[in-house]
């Protein structure tokens, strides 16, 4: 059987990667993922997309960046379903909203709010973002199991980072502002850029799709002068994303 031809932008072809992938968004920290690999081993890299693979339980699995926001992260999943990934769990970094979230914990997401565009061009605006609930109940846990604090909750998913933390100077501001507070009144947890995107994808595809998160900081609780550390540590995520494959390959291997 002829493989599938080398997917333009990660310069890969079927075999390269396994069906389990993990997706953080910045290409440095697919090292640190792959070490938790048996047997990990460098697949290439191509633009922002930094690809290792390895096994899990025997299972074999991968880890691919995916950049920054929802159109790269995008592409890195339809070439990876292309060449053979059914299951994607993002592994990143959001900024928390709601007060209880502080930096240093876990966020689960359970839907996401489309403030961005790059689903408007898989599914019309009516069709919620919702990660697999498989998925998300081994995200839910994996954080569990390791004893971290782990909130789980809808996530808001923007395109520009600076839209967010500087509002006020945009021209647009009345918009931005009178967002913002609709999220923090719905009990939205935390923004990101990623997961509004992957989730509407993966429903597209028809493949499972789930995503995790580092808090870095909190900057509502920053604007109340409640202390806390910022912290870049993304540890106890990848954590969570390793075991929750791990538990997604045991009930695959089972069911």
């Amino acid at each position: 059987m002829q493989k599938t031809a080398e997917q333009f932008h990660i310069r890969c072809v079927e075999g390269d990667v396994g069906r389990y992938c993990l997706l953080p968004g910045d290409p440095g920290r697919c090292e640190a993922i792959a070490a938790w690999f048996d047997n990990p081993v460098h697949v290439g890299m191509h633009r922002e997309y930094n690809i290792y693979t390895g096994t899990l339980l025997g299972e074999k699995v991968s880890v691919c960046s995916t950049g920054i926001g929802g159109p790269s992260a995008s592409i890195a999943m339809e070439e990876l379903h292309n060449i053979g990934a059914d299951t994607f769990i993002r592994v990143g970094t959001c900024g928390g909203i709601d007060l209880q979230v502080q930096a240093g914990d876990v966020v689960v997401a359970t839907g996401a709010v489309r403030f961005e565009h790059t689903s408007l061009e898989y599914a019309p605006i009516e069709f919620p973002a919702v990660p697999d609930f498989d998925v998300t109940a081994a995200l839910r846990q994996a954080g569990r199991q390791l004893g971290l604090r782990v909130h789980m909750g809808v996530v808001q998913c923007k395109d520009a980072f600076y839209g967010q933390h500087a509002p006020e100077r945009m021209p647009v501001s009345y918009e931005l502002l009178q967002k913002w507070e609709a999220w923090k009144r719905l009990g939205v947890k935390a923004s990101e850029m990623e997961s509004a995107a992957l989730f509407v994808v993966a429903s597209a595809l028809g493949v499972r799709c789930g995503s995790c998160f580092h808090v870095v900081w909190n900057q509502e609780r920053e604007k109340l002068g409640m202390g806390q550390p910022v912290t870049e540590d993304t540890a106890a995520a990848i954590r969570v994303g390793i075991e929750a494959l791990k538990l997604l390959i045991a009930q695959d291997k089972n069911s």
